[in-house]
């Protein structure tokens, strides 16, 4: 299958993108993006995409499904966050965690996961919520990890993060909306950088990476309690890994060998299989497009110079060998893949420049994208 691209747009010295609060008062540049989802698709068929600032949350919105105009950036204000993840239910909300670390005198931060909210394309975001730290000691809570979440099919939310012994932590949404305590998973000198995914059949299973080996988790029912799997004996660059449902209840994992740089999908149980590429470090970017009339899975990453390059191939057919692509995009952070409300594969970076560009897949035999435009 080919994939290709056109160059982006004009590149040169150009203003930072920013975003008007909801009192029309200060701007913000966009700065970084956020770990997750953050090109998500709404139940109108319009794309939202976001970016963060060491004050809070920008939002660029489509003015209608499948483009070409956008409006924003809306800005939402919510001081000392550190990292931000973003990932999409079911049922299109969008959910915001944070991790949030603030100052206070002369001892170490306070650190805590807050939570927000988005319930309908172009909607206000909810006010942000403390979701607390499960360490109770200062130090050990100042050393808490940074959060990822996903939601299952019955709209609960779930959010995992490492702790300072080095194991994991989960905390959701109980049946009622109520938040349940922490529950400790367990696990050993686990890093940053977990990848979860949520299944259509209301499973959710996360894998997180070690010094030496991968661990797993997964629940045999929806919404029920986790197991954890035998441990994975493959290594895992920190803060590379991504997952993607690519069968019933059935995910595949992609994350960079810290031993030979190139890319790794592993689905527990099978082979790793080298995927090549010279990736800068983020989590892969993964997406399922039917491209020519075949399921196909989209990756995208960052390689060692900061450009964006792009592959497509039949999914679960890894051994088949991919190819990958040069889009002519840069990125101040990972790339971003969603579909439009068309069905197009859509590519979303955020440029040094803090604007958004976005380029869209055109109407060619297997997966080219037009231009970028800079929102």
């Amino acid at each position: 299958m080919r994939t290709g691209s056109g160059r982006g747009a004009v590149r040169g010295r150009t203003r930072a993108a920013v975003g008007a609060d909801e009192t029309g008062g200060a701007r913000h540049a966009a700065q970084y993006t956020p770990s997750g989802r953050w090109l998500v698709l709404g139940k109108d068929g319009r794309l939202t995409a976001y970016a963060r600032t060491d004050a809070g949350l920008l939002r660029w919105t489509e003015a209608r499904p499948g483009g070409p105009a956008w409006t924003g950036p809306d800005f939402f204000p919510i001081p000392g966050l550190t990292h931000l993840s973003v990932t999409q239910g079911a049922d299109s909300y969008v959910h915001f965690l944070g991790r949030r670390e603030v100052r206070k005198g002369d001892g170490p931060p306070v650190v805590d996961v807050v939570h927000a909210l988005q319930y309908q394309t172009g909607r206000p975001v909810t006010e942000w919520r403390s979701l607390g730290n499960p360490h109770p000691d200062p130090e050990k809570a100042a050393r808490f990890g940074v959060p990822v979440a996903a939601v299952s099919a019955s709209g609960r939310v779930y959010v995992f993060a490492r702790n300072a012994g080095g194991g994991v932590m989960l905390r959701r949404e109980a049946p009622t909306g109520k938040w349940e305590a922490w529950r400790d998973l367990k696990g050993s000198r686990v890093r940053d950088g977990l990848a979860v995914v949520a299944h259509a059949s209301g499973r959710i299973e996360l894998l997180a990476g070690g010094e030496q080996d991968a661990m797993w988790w997964r629940q045999s029912e929806a919404d029920g309690a986790f197991g954890q799997e035998p441990n994975i004996p493959l290594r895992v660059a920190p803060g590379t890994a991504s997952a993607l449902e690519t069968g019933p209840d059935r995910a595949t994992y992609f994350w960079a060998d810290p031993t030979g740089g190139g890319l790794i999908a592993h689905r527990p149980g099978g082979w790793a299989i080298p995927l090549g590429g010279a990736p800068a470090g983020d989590p892969v970017t993964a997406l399922r497009a039917v491209l020519d009339g075949y399921d196909c899975t989209v990756l995208a990453h960052r390689d060692l110079d900061g450009n964006v390059v792009l592959a497509a191939y039949g999914t679960e057919n890894e051994q088949a060998g991919l190819w990958w692509s040069a889009t002519g995009e840069r990125s101040a952070g990972a790339p971003a893949l969603a579909l439009d409300g068309h069905g197009r594969v859509v590519l979303a970076t955020l440029g040094h420049d803090g604007a958004l560009h976005v380029a869209r897949q055109t109407a060619e035999a297997g997966l080219s994208l037009a231009p970028s435009v800079r929102i």
